[in-house]
């Protein structure tokens, strides 16, 4: 319809209400008459879509040349006759006469025309559009502000960050006989939510079933839909009530159903977290898996504490190492020489193992360690001392599991001279360092 015969059906209110609709153009042809980079948005648009694109204009901007394999163009001035044969005409010569004739045509031959020079006039608009791939599917939302495109845009990139951020639930709905399930391993990092990647948390979002270790961000749970399942599977020091096996079973078998498995783990899944033996258990199985990698616990935890693993001057290169079992001494002797950072991951229980491993390989007495506990919630901890102590210092102040140990000149770096004073002037001095409160670094000084 023309501007005046869309105005004949307005709303109660007296303003014109458009009728939203997504249409299928799949080998149909559609009309866009014009070739600068109004015309060349369009017709991408229209490729996409699959639409058989008729461009016609003398000459084109060269967004539209990058497009000239997928779409036909007839390189003279747009005619009225164009129209003919065409489910949908686009506009945007920059020739207010030749829009006219255009919009014209397609009306009496009652083929939609979007018109970019004028919306007024226009028989349909083009919206602001978000898409996405939400759980193998394509999602898309379109926005209509009034005929107002600043406001469009700007509504678009709000619901753009709301599919992003996980928010909207994006969940399929009843699950189809024969749908083929997949399963996702997320990194959840190392505990807050915030520190959840967006497509980590988006992955969530879309979960039917969440099997859920106990370093990962189990906060983001209360944010999941009431029939979403979730498992914990759980595992503390020498203690797996569930075995790598049967979660690997689990994952395999939920997917084969049809849902949507999300392995939510702490950390990075491929740092020391099984996650290379999760995937290749879903491959073997023919079932689809994804990664999403997380922020790992060997750099971030340090940070929390404020220890880069790398300083210029200090370290240039960081191992990081499994502190599940003591090692052997040819890797002691190995670790003792490195020059740049040592993170161990899980090292708690073997700290006083390692601590001697590596001084009876040579290792400075006197190197820095800092223990950080539970980084990143409010029961964070770091304690601090020399290489020869650490291990009595950890027993001293209870240090437990979770924590991430910090061996080289880097560990140092979590407090200030001023910080170490007022630490030693806040607090009473004993054999095994400092005391801190949760969140404060306990000091030790060598010697």
């Amino acid at each position: 319809m023309s501007g005046a015969g869309a105005a004949a059906g307005a709303g109660p209110g007296g303003a014109r209400a458009p009728y939203p609709l997504h249409l299928d153009l799949a080998g149909r042809r559609v009309l866009v008459a014009g070739g600068g980079p109004v015309a060349a948005r369009r017709a991408g648009d229209l490729v996409a879509a699959g639409a058989d694109v008729h461009v016609v204009s003398p000459a084109v901007c060269e967004d539209l040349r990058d497009l000239l394999p997928h779409l036909t163009w007839h390189e003279r001035e747009a005619h009225p006759d164009d129209v003919e044969g065409a489910w949908l005409v686009h506009t945007a010569t920059g020739d207010r006469a030749t829009d006219d004739a255009l919009a014209s045509a397609a009306e009496q031959r009652r083929t939609w025309c979007v018109r970019a020079d004028d919306a007024d006039a226009s028989a349909a608009w083009t919206p602001a559009v978000v898409r996405r791939e939400v759980d193998g599917a394509a999602v898309t939302v379109s926005v209509s502000a009034g005929r107002d495109p600043r406001r469009a845009r700007a509504l678009k990139e709000s619901l753009g960050r709301w599919l992003d951020g996980g928010a909207a639930p994006l969940r399929r709905g009843a699950r189809e006989p024969g749908r083929t399930g997949r399963v996702t391993l997320v990194g959840g990092g190392p505990g807050e939510v915030d520190l959840l990647t967006l497509r980590g948390r988006r992955r969530l979002a879309e979960a039917d079933l969440v099997v859920v270790d106990r370093l990962a961000p189990t906060g983001v749970l209360a944010e999941l839909g009431e029939d979403v399942e979730v498992v914990d599977v759980g595992k503390t020091p020498d203690h797996h009530p569930v075995p790598q096996e049967e979660i690997n079973r689990l994952l395999v078998e939920a997917a084969r159903t049809g849902r949507h498995v999300v392995r939510l783990k702490g950390g990075d899944g491929y740092v020391f977290g099984r996650g290379g033996e999760e995937v290749l258990a879903c491959r073997e199985a023919g079932v689809e898996v994804e990664v999403v990698p997380g922020v790992t616990s060997a750099f971030s935890v340090p940070a929390a504490a404020g220890i880069p693993v790398t300083h210029r001057g200090l370290a240039r290169s960081v191992t990081v190492v499994t502190g599940h079992d003591v090692p052997d001494a040819a890797a002691l002797a190995a670790f003792a020489a490195l020059e740049g950072t040592l993170v161990v991951l899980m090292g708690v229980s073997t700290l006083a193992g390692l601590a001697e491993g590596l001084i009876a390989a040579g290792k400075d007495p006197a190197t820095p360690v800092a223990v950080v506990e539970r980084g990143w919630t409010p029961q964070q901890r770091t304690t601090l001392a020399p290489l020869e102590r650490i291990a009595a210092v950890a027993a001293e102040r209870g240090v437990r599991s979770p924590a991430v140990v910090v061996v080289g000149p880097v560990a140092d770096l979590a407090t200030t001279v001023g910080e170490v004073a007022a630490a030693r002037a806040q607090a009473p001095a004993g054999p095994a360092g400092l005391v801190a409160p949760p969140g404060a670094v306990a000091y030790c000084p060598g010697g």
